[in-house]
């Protein structure tokens, strides 16, 4: 420090040399002020510029890795004589350039080595494990990217007749898991059945996605596009075009698909047996006249709430259909004329489904009936057709000697004159249900059980108002001893004169559903118990507040057989301390390995007046249950409240059991 205020000028301050060793840097010491003071002012350091950079006069080039250089052609090649369904799956983890064109192969396009090992595959277990690549490429996919293409491998992954099944739902439906299905499932079987279910909000399925299936996925059979928007004709054409083994069709809310999309699966997939269209407002007639005509494997099809299609397409298909078994129209503009087409056509049907036709009149039902061609039909459904009239459903009740059940919803005009010349004409029904049918009262309800055949089994009101108690005097009836199965729901109306004298006419039941009846109390319960010959099986008391424990116990009485005690011995976790089972006559010797069962946690059993017990059995239970009280022909000792436990572990008792 001293030498710096030493300093005179005529010795050299720096000895070694120039305080700037490169002579260029000379300039860099500039004068200060007007008293020859010089600054140094060094070179800042510039900022590093990192591989893969090559500096070529004023511009950047980014550095590609060398494989990227080579065309997509090239590429492609390379792609195609990959040896395996591994290695492609391995590959389409690297990038989503890579997925692209994988996913743009089509199968036939593969190397016949390739193609021998597809084959091999499908005859034994291929593991879905697929290794992670390296991701030091500035081009791999994203690590969320990479967990989809590979769960999309290992998961989901379901056999349905030799066939992969997938399903993508909401935010998971993405063209990139599509593409990624495409790769994987090649090799594995090939992919049968594809359910795409909405999709993601942001990267959503596009035409691009159902392409990749159509290339890679010849075997699918199966596909379902719902509330997919972004898809229109192009995509599903592919899928036409590629997927000539489809057999089912299911499209619903697609508005961007019309009847282009449509005529070219007609055109290319011959062995399509099943179609639903629904809310695709772009689908009219011309294209169900094509499918009817082209596809004749079509066996079910199922139209609803398409503004497009009318009279036309629906003649049109049904005519030329001959194969069509199932047929499901809803909420449609068609009139009277599209029901005497099927009544004259459908000779094939079994199954009729008419929901929500508004233009369609008396006279339509009446002409369907009379034409004859449904002789075959088993299941008829008509829902809120204001058409519905008791004229109408004669005619069906006689042109469908064949019908097994028939359901009745919304039907307001439909009274009890025409239900029961319905059931004096369909001798071979066995279900008859009944919702909001208003204008069927008791009288008609019971003219139906009496008129009904031998085959009628099952009986369902719901919600029907104008079925309500009335004193009327009924002529001696002969019984319905066909009838197993009765559900009355929400009927207001419906009390115990209506039980009483259903008690007398169906001695045979076998299954009861009484929910939300409130005007059924213990006086018409019980005689009704009482009458079931058969035995109840099923019991739905939910909703009737009027029941008490009088009524329980009179189901347990008669009704608790071994089956009974052994679903009792078999329940998980119980742990039963005192079981009553007095009066329970139909309760055998062979209930015994369960009551053993159930003595592991008994303290108290009664079996008073249980008469298939024998003496025998009894003093085996003695000597078995030793700490247990139990009683054979005293009063009981515990129970208390035990019957009500032991019975809803078999009855639906809902609100009625507040009671206890």
């Amino acid at each position: 420090m001293s030498k710096v205020f030493e300093f005179s000028g005529d010795v050299t301050f720096c000895p070694r040399g120039s305080i700037y060793p490169n002579p260029k840097e000379s300039s860099l010491l500039f004068p200060f002020g007007g008293h020859h003071l010089d600054v140094y002012m060094p070179l800042l350091k510039k900022s590093r510029i990192s591989a893969p950079f090559r500096f070529s006069g004023e511009t950047l080039q980014e550095k590609r890795t060398s494989i990227d250089v080579l065309p997509d052609e090239c590429i492609f090649e390379v792609f195609r004589r990959l040896s395996g369904g591994q290695e492609r799956s391995s590959c389409a983890c690297v990038s989503k350039h890579w997925l692209s064109l994988l996913s743009s192969i089509r199968k036939d396009e593969l190397c016949p080595t390739e193609i021998s090992h597809s084959v091999e595959a499908k005859e034994e277990t291929v593991s879905t494990k697929v290794d992670k690549p390296s991701k030091t490429d500035k081009d791999v996919v994203a690590a969320s990217d990479i967990d989809q293409v590979e769960s999309l491998i290992e998961d989901s992954e379901v056999k349905s007749d030799g066939y992969l099944s997938r399903c993508l739902e909401g935010k998971k439906a993405t063209d990139v898991r599509l593409a990624a299905i495409a790769i994987g499932t090649s090799t594995r079987g090939g992919l049968g059945k594809l359910s795409i279910k909405g999709t993601n909000s942001v990267r959503g399925v596009t035409n691009f996605g159902l392409k990749a299936i159509a290339r890679g996925c010849p075997s699918l059979r199966v596909l379902s596009l719902w509330n997919v928007s972004s898809v229109n004709d192009e995509g599903l054409s592919e899928i036409a075009s590629g997927c000539h083994m489809l057999e089912k069709l299911d499209l619903r809310c697609c508005p961007n698909i019309s009847d282009k999309a449509l005529l070219a699966v007609a055109n290319n997939c011959p062995n399509l047996a099943s179609l639903t269209i629904e809310s695709c407002s772009n689908i009219g007639n011309e294209s169900f006249q094509s499918v009817g005509r082209l596809c004749p494997k079509l066996s079910s099809i199922s139209i609803i709430n398409c503004p497009l299609v009318g009279d036309q397409g629906i003649a049109s298909l049904v005519s030329s259909a001959s194969s069509l078994t199932k047929l499901i129209l809803q909420t449609l503009n068609i009139s009277d004329m599209s029901l005497a087409v099927i009544g004259h056509y459908g000779k094939a049907l079994t199954d009729l489904a008419l929901v929500g036709l508004q233009n369609v009149t008396e006279k339509g039902f009446w002409v369907m009936g009379n034409g004859q061609g449904l002789q075959l039909l088993k299941s008829f459904m008509i829902n809120c057709c204001q058409g519905v009239t008791d004229l109408g459903v004669g005619a069906i009740g006689k042109g469908c000697p064949s019908l097994k059940q028939f359901c009745l919803r919304k039907c307001a005009i439909l009274s009890d004159n025409g239900l029961v010349s319905f059931a004096k004409l369909c001798t071979s029904l066995e279900s008859l249900q009944l919702e909001e049918c208003h204008r069927i009262t008791q009288s008609g309800l019971f003219a139906v059980l009496l008129n009904c055949g031998e085959s009628f089994k099952a009986l369902s009101l719901v919600s029907c108002f104008g079925i309500r108690d009335s004193n009327m005097e009924f002529p001696v009836m002969s019984p319905c001893k066909s009838l197993r199965s009765l559900s009355v729901r929400d009927c207001p109306g419906f009390g115990n004169v209506c039980l009483a004298i259903l008690g007398r006419i169906c001695p045979q039941l076998q299954r009861l559903n009484l929910t939300g009846l409130n005007g059924i109390t213990d006086e018409s319960f019980l005689p009704f118990i009482q009458s079931c010959e058969a035995g109840l099986t099923k019991v739905n008391i939910n909703g009737c507040e009027q029941l008490t424990d009088k009524a329980i116990c009179a189901i347990a009485k008669v009704h608790v057989t071994n089956y009974g005690i052994a679903a009792l011995a078999c329940a998980v976790q119980i742990n039963l301390r005192i079981l009553s089972m007095s009066n329970c006559s139909m309760v055998s010797d062979k209930s015994l390995p369960f009551l053993l069962k159930l003595g592991e946690t008994l303290v108290g059993l009664d079996i008073k007046q249980c008469s298939a017990i024998s003496n025998g059995t009894v003093d085996l239970l003695v000597e078995k249950l030793w700490r247990v009280k139990y009683n054979k022909f005293y009063p009981p000792l515990l129970f208390g409240n035990v019957a009500a436990v032991f019975i809803c572990s078999f009855l639906s008792l809902g609100s009625c059991f507040k009671n206890f």
